[in-house]
């Protein structure tokens, strides 16, 4: 009876088990992508809470339109003043809008019981979040103040430490965690490369001991690192794509914490991410397989 002989399929250099590879790769740059999309929307939400913060600039009583319209125009030459569309948010509130306001929010008629509008005319003023400190609030404070025809400058002080401290401290916390997440990524992909590497050490050792050079060993490797890497890079974009274009869907004012460019460009970074990861991840394992003794193999 013949035997059946199974032919064993001989080893290419450059070949190893890459489907898990591709998937660390892509789980790691799927979790960096969401998480850098979340720190956008923080920062995005945090820069929205500090652009709503005001300071009110109360006029003088009986102030001519001329005098208004000159404070006007001097609040909006200021740098510190925000804008929003090439426009500086500077708002004129007449004496008659705050009672109006205060009535409708209140209940209350202080005309009624005073038998005159005790309220002043007043600009609203919003400030850059980049001088939103307590000094520069300080500053901007007396600096208005200092405008002639101008009779009081008030802002929440408390509200405004309060906002800056938490501001503050998460981003130093997302900070951190960035870093520890992107070090644990390269960690895990490293490790695994090395993995699907070591069923590689013994071709590897054969073919430097029939004289290859370490660049003719390196090539297929290196190659099927960038191949790999893109892979795994255009799996872990299109996932985060789908999601964001989902919650696009869902969620109506998304766009506005995460703009369609921001999207692209985190993608972008993410696939570059990975091809960087994989390439260098083989290069480093490849050179310590490359520099082991033949004890060191077994």
């Amino acid at each position: 009876m013949a035997r059946t002989v199974k032919k064993r399929r001989k080893k290419k250099l450059g070949s190893y088990p890459w489907v898990s590879v591709v998937f660390s790769i892509a789980l790691a740059l799927f979790v960096i992508g969401l998480f850098a999309f979340f720190l956008l929307a923080t920062k995005k939400l945090a820069g929205m809470v500090q652009e709503n913060i005001e300071i009110q600039a109360y006029l003088d009583k009986n102030l001519g339109e001329s005098e208004r319209i000159a404070i006007d125009k001097t609040l909006k030459s200021k740098d510190y003043i925000l804008l929003k569309d090439g426009q500086p948010q500077v708002a004129y509130v007449s004496k008659e809008q705050a009672l109006a306001d205060f009535i409708e929010k209140t209940g209350e008629d202080p005309v009624a019981i005073l038998g005159n509008n005790p309220l002043r005319d007043a600009f609203t003023i919003n400030v850059k979040p980049s001088f939103q400190d307590s000094i520069q609030f300080k500053k901007i404070q007396n600096e208005i103040a200092s405008i002639n025809g101008v009779f009081e400058v008030t802002y929440e002080k408390s509200l405004i430490e309060t906002i800056q401290s938490s501001v503050k401290k998460i981003s130093i916390g997302m900070i951190a965690f960035s870093i520890i997440l992107l070090l644990t990524a390269i960690f895990l992909i490293h490790n695994t490369i090395k993995l699907a590497l070591f069923s590689q050490r013994f071709l590897i050792r054969s073919m430097q001991l029939i004289g290859a050079k370490s660049g003719f060993i390196k090539k297929p490797f290196v190659l099927r690192s960038l191949f790999h890497g893109l892979l795994a890079g255009l799996f872990a974009t299109i996932v985060i794509y789908l999601l964001i274009n989902l919650g696009y869907n869902e969620i109506e004012d998304l766009k506005q914490v995460l703009q369609p460019l921001e999207v692209v460009t985190v993608l972008g970074i993410l696939l570059v991410l990975g091809i960087l990861i994989g390439f260098l991840s083989t290069l480093s394992a490849l050179s310590k397989y490359l520099k082991m003794s033949l004890n060191d193999l077994y």
